[in-house]
């Protein structure tokens, strides 16, 4: 069991290399974020051995938060398109966009790969869903909304209310014909 203060310790490395790749990017050092976070380097060290593990900590606890609050919105009682509303809104709040630029080279390990394989088959599920119920348009694969998704919460400065989110949603929301 994880003592409580090395926990601490790792949340606070963890949220202070957050901060600093989103204000300063990738460059960062693992001697800043350590300085920035009030510990030692060794204390960083021991629970990070290099800055692949901490990238990827950082964007596999991003990719589990993720699946899990889509699944717990596929569970709800509501339509399709409204569970890929809320996943999109969920998506604004966290740092996928510096986690892609981060793990992007090299390429993310096995871990990461897998939960990113685990998120897009879960939407395109969804996606599916909302195409059948008549949410969505038909005229898309499945795969292809699920990748123009990826680039719509994967960018800097993705919200679910800025121009380029409203108007890719507005776009693969299905048109009632009278």
């Amino acid at each position: 069991m994880v003592r409580a203060d090395a926990r601490r310790n790792r949340e606070r490395i963890t949220t202070t290399a957050l901060d600093l790749f989103a204000e300063h990017g990738p460059a960062v050092s693992m001697e800043d974020i350590a300085r920035a976070a009030g510990l030692g380097v060794g204390t960083l060290y021991r629970h990070f051995p290099d800055r692949l593990t901490l990238v990827t900590d950082i964007a596999n606890t991003a990719l589990h938060a993720l699946r899990d609050h889509a699944l717990a919105q596929s569970a709800e009682d509501i339509s399709r398109w409204e569970v890929l509303l809320r996943v999109v809104r969920h998506c604004a709040g966290q740092p996928f966009a510096l986690i892609t630029s981060l793990v992007g080279t090299p390429p993310a390990p096995p871990s990461t790969r897998e939960l990113v394989r685990e998120v897009n088959a879960l939407l395109t599920e969804v996606v599916e869903q909302a195409q059948e119920e008549g949410t969505m348009r038909r005229d898309l694969t499945p795969e292809q909304v699920v990748e123009l998704l990826n680039v719509m919460v994967c960018r800097p400065g993705a919200r679910p209310d800025d121009p380029l989110t409203t108007v890719l949603l507005d776009g693969l929301r299905a048109r009632r014909t009278a």
